[in-house]
């Protein structure tokens, strides 16, 4: 019996590029709210935050690489792979700057992790680069 639901439910399931594509639209339309505001609001206390670490102001517009441009490739399915490295390594440079490391050891009022959201995307995204975009993409296999 447990094994026929377990076929049942393994033939209901299988969908490996149904997944995927789920995982690319959840992870990179998340972070694709985080890439709207900075569109709509700048990017200027990045790059002032920026500057008084002694880095040039210009990285600031990093962000948009890895808040917009790499989602927008994501859900795509458009190099699938390297811009999910880029929209890991964008969220690990903003948990850097913005001094984040300290909520390593923290947690909310309500008990989640202090760098639970944060995590999430970089975990997300290397998920994404290890398992690419899968069939569902709007480029041939050669540009996922």
């Amino acid at each position: 019996m447990v094994t026929r639901l377990n076929r049942f439910f393994t033939q209901l399931t299988d969908h490996q590029d149904g997944g995927k594509l789920l995982l690319r639209l959840m992870v990179a339309g998340l972070m694709l709210f985080h890439g709207i505001a900075k569109a709509q609001n700048g990017v200027g206390w990045i790059g002032d935050s920026l500057v008084s670490m002694g880095f040039p102001y210009f990285i600031a517009y990093g962000a948009y690489i890895g808040e917009i441009i790499a989602p927008v490739l994501i859900i795509l399915g458009i190099l699938t792979r390297p811009a999910a490295l880029v929209m890991a390594v964008n969220m690990i440079v903003a948990i850097l700057m913005v001094g984040a490391s300290s909520k390593f050891f923290t947690l909310t009022k309500v008990g989640a992790w202090g760098l639970e959201t944060e995590v999430f995307f970089i975990v997300g995204a290397l998920i994404i680069m290890l398992l690419g975009s899968g069939k569902y993409s709007v480029v041939s296999a050669d540009y996922r």
